[in-house]
């Protein structure tokens, strides 16, 4: 499989790599949360075209490998993930 992707006149490979820190570096992502927030990232970056490519989540941040196609804004993409799985965690 190609690195590269196309599209209609573009040939492509935008990778970002992220990491998300909990206000003060806390440690509050063990066990459960840390499970909970996983799984919430893997169903909010569910969005077409958005792939996951890597995810680790240690017990004071996060590392998220994704790639985004160029039409879109990683900071729309990542703004939505955040926001969504900051909502379904603490819902719960």
């Amino acid at each position: 499989m190609s690195r590269f992707q196309k599209a209609s006149h573009v040939l492509w490979c935008c990778q970002y790599h992220i990491v998300w820190t909990p206000r003060y570096r806390f440690r509050i992502l063990r066990n459960n949360v840390g499970k909970e927030v996983y799984k919430q990232i893997r169903i909010s970056s569910e969005q077409p075209g958005i792939e996951v490519v890597e995810l680790n989540v240690q017990i004071d941040h996060v590392h998220l490998l994704v790639k985004v196609p160029p039409r879109l804004s990683i900071s729309h993409v990542i703004g939505h993930s955040k926001g969504k799985t900051a909502l379904r965690l603490f819902s719960k």
